[in-house]
């Protein structure tokens, strides 16, 4: 299959951008994997992440940053750019207003396809994972108050379960807490920004496709 198959699958599975609202219930969240933490009921807070699918002439690939090791929390963490919404902002704008903001990724190359299913975080975001498509890697400058780094991750890398892992924390006086995780070259990818990926790649290609299934779309 061609990056155009892929292209179409992503179109095909998403949910189309305009019908974003800001209330949708979340799909997915931190909780997945441990059921039995508690809950806490809470109005979460809106946010948007830009997940840029990137046509390369050897495969698709997805535009990945490493946060600053200045930053306040998330101190080096993987993640797609992205943040809150500002006050009447749609998902679309704010994932587009981040990537600018972050790495300076120009808007007007980002075709929209759609977004992913609205994951909650633990801390008590509701994260819209916007799915953009680029035909060629952009140029790209990181603000280095916010990234440390900006790189790519092959997609069918992203979306082989086998590369998906369930790995683990403790802290003292809670129960285990788990999460989803991926190694890549010497990059972790965790937490939130895995649990995203692992997300998109059920919607897209069901729980139990193989990889082959993935690298056919992505070549």
């Amino acid at each position: 299959m061609s990056l155009a198959t892929l292209r179409e699958r992503l179109i095909g599975h998403l949910e189309p951008a305009v019908s974003w609202t800001a209330d949708r219930a979340p799909a997915r969240s931190d909780f997945d994997l441990n059921p039995g933490a508690e809950r806490p009921v809470r109005t979460l807070r809106p946010a948007a992440v830009l997940i840029p699918v990137i046509a390369e002439p050897d495969g698709a690939t997805v535009l990945m940053t490493r946060r600053s090791d200045s930053l306040a929390s998330h101190t080096g963490q993987i993640a797609f750019p992205g943040g809150r919404l500002d006050p009447g902002e749609t998902a679309v704008e704010a994932a587009l207003r981040e990537a600018f903001e972050e790495v300076a990724l120009d808007p007007t190359l980002v075709e929209v396809l759609g977004v992913g299913d609205a994951y909650e975080t633990g801390t008590g975001f509701l994260v819209t994972p916007v799915i953009g498509w680029l035909t060629a890697t952009p140029a790209t400058t990181p603000s280095l108050d916010e990234v440390a780094e900006v790189f790519e991750v092959p997609w069918d890398y992203l979306m082989d379960p086998a590369n998906h892992r369930r790995d683990s924390y403790d802290r003292e006086g809670e129960p285990r807490r788990w999460y989803w995780a991926i190694t890549h070259e010497e990059r972790y990818i965790w937490g939130v920004t895995a649990g995203i990926v692992r997300a998109l790649r059920t919607r897209l290609y069901g729980e139990d496709a193989g990889p082959d299934v993935v690298a056919e779309d992505a070549a």
